[in-house]
């Protein structure tokens, strides 16, 4: 079971490594909705709403640190050309440790994603689906993860235009 769980995981970050090679050259950003954005692609066509975080704090040993990390980006794609439709995905900028999940916690409702590399999702489309909904009526959303090397990430995400974008990205892919 988990390494059908894994093929799986593996087939949705070869997609989900496309869409953010598509971001960060994209010019295609077609709304913004308060602390969210929505990009569209053609070639395969693909929406997404995505934000970067309003705090992150690093911490080892319980002590706040320095540390360099890429871009750190929540996700929900709508891809109809792949039956996907509100996957949320999260990159925290530095490769995950190795068998850890990263904790989402939506407004006290706790979730929790998996990672592969620099990547993390839930587990099945109902996951996303509940998330999805647990976002719409959020305020905001905690990501809690620990990198390869030891430290431990809280990114805290802002829902505001949350609604708007994903509901946009969904209508522009025709879901």
């Amino acid at each position: 079971m988990v390494s059908s769980i894994r093929g799986i995981l593996a087939g949705v970050l070869a997609l989900t490594g496309m869409a953010v090679s598509a971001q960060e050259e994209s010019t295609n950003r077609v709304a913004a909705n308060t602390d969210w954005s929505v990009f569209v692609e053609s070639n395969p066509t693909e929406c997404w709403g995505v934000s970067a975080p309003k705090e992150t704090v690093n911490t080892r040993d319980g002590r706040v640190v320095q540390v360099r990390r890429g871009e750190i980006l929540l996700f929900v794609f709508y891809r109809p050309g792949a039956g996907v439709k509100g996957q949320v995905t999260f990159t925290g900028g530095y490769p995950f440790a190795p068998d850890s999940t990263v904790g989402l916690n939506v407004d006290g409702r706790e979730f929790q994603l998996f990672t592969d590399g620099e990547w993390a999702w839930p587990a099945s489309p109902e996951d996303d689906a509940q998330i999805v909904t647990a976002m719409k009526a959020g305020s905001s959303a905690i990501l809690t993860a620990r990198s390869s090397r030891g430290t431990q990430t809280q990114d805290t995400f802002s829902l505001l235009g949350f609604t708007a974008a994903v509901e946009d990205a969904e209508k522009r892919c025709g879901s």
